[in-house]
């Protein structure tokens, strides 16, 4: 497997210097080389509005804030450590499992919005997405908490780029069920504990969902549902579906994430397996055996 950790620092720092007049343009340069990530997406979907989707460092305000947050980027060696992390934790999964292919994957490291208040509070400074095989992108905004989870937050996405892989799990758009996004993500964030301990390896934005029963049973009762226009609601709660024009269903921050943590720590109890080991799980059978 190759990891290709695409040098966005220097890229980074050049929009921010650059006229104003330019940087959009900079940005879509700088952005192109991980245009796959969104390629089943209807029609071409322009890289510099994902960015701003994505709570993207700002191209028209703040660039004082930017420029300070990449240098702590910089300072903390965040490319090379997530290359390391991603190629360890690849070997490993192979290791547990002979004849497995990890994809080649482009890995895209971007400076969060300093100033945007959902993205900072509600989203703890973090959007990382690996559910497209080949691509991994990680929107961050490197406060000590997210800094010293980078490793995990990068073989997390890891996770899901080989669950998806061809072959493996199908992620069919027109099927696929809340259930199985739930399941997956209980299982990275398990396999990123695996790695590197329970308070590092599991994501930020499920911990505070962790232990409440209410959202546990709440998230049962939608684990059928389809349609992935619905499925922010009920992995990152309703605040994210209003900020992104989705319903709410009743759920906190992260719920998702919590009773996937939860389904999967009741399914490796009960088959006595390690998250390595359950890579491929079928989310039907983890969830069988957990409630």
């Amino acid at each position: 497997m190759t990891f290709t950790v695409l040098d966005t620092g220097p890229a980074m720092r050049h929009v921010l210097h650059a006229a104003e007049q330019n940087r959009a343009e900079l940005l879509r340069t700088m952005l192109e080389p991980a245009s796959g990530m969104y390629r089943f997406f209807p029609g071409e979907p322009d890289l510099v509005h994902m960015h701003e989707l994505a709570s993207g460092f700002p191209l028209d305000r703040d660039l004082e804030l930017s420029t300070d947050g990449l240098r702590r980027l910089e300072d903390a060696h965040a490319w090379e450590r997530i290359g390391r992390a991603l190629h360890g934790a690849a070997e490993h999964l192979e290791r547990v499992h002979p004849g497995l292919r990890v994809p080649d994957a482009t890995v895209l490291l971007v400076l969060g919005d300093p100033t945007d208040g959902f993205f900072q509070d509600t989203g703890f400074g973090m959007n990382a997405n690996g559910s497209v095989p080949g691509y991994i992108s990680l929107t961050i905004w490197p406060s000590p908490e997210n800094l010293d989870r980078l490793e995990a937050t990068a073989v997390h996405e890891l996770h899901h780029n080989v669950r998806y892989a061809p072959g493996n799990v199908l992620w069919d758009p027109a099927t696929v069920t809340v259930g199985e996004y739930v399941v997956s993500e209980g299982l990275a964030d398990a396999f990123a504990r695996e790695l590197y301990g329970e308070e590092r390896g599991r994501a930020r934005i499920g911990a505070g969902a962790v232990g409440d029963d209410e959202a546990f049973a709440r998230v049962l009762t939608g684990l059928d549902v389809t349609g992935m226009q619905n499925f922010t609601a009920w992995v990152l709660g309703d605040a994210h579906a209003a900020r992104f024009g989705g319903e709410p269903v009743g759920l906190p921050t992260g719920a998702g994430y919590a009773a996937g943590n939860r389904l999967v720590d009741a399914y490796l109890a009960a088959t006595g397996r390690t998250a390595s080991e359950c890579l491929l799980a079928p989310a039907d059978e983890v969830i069988a055996t957990s409630v």
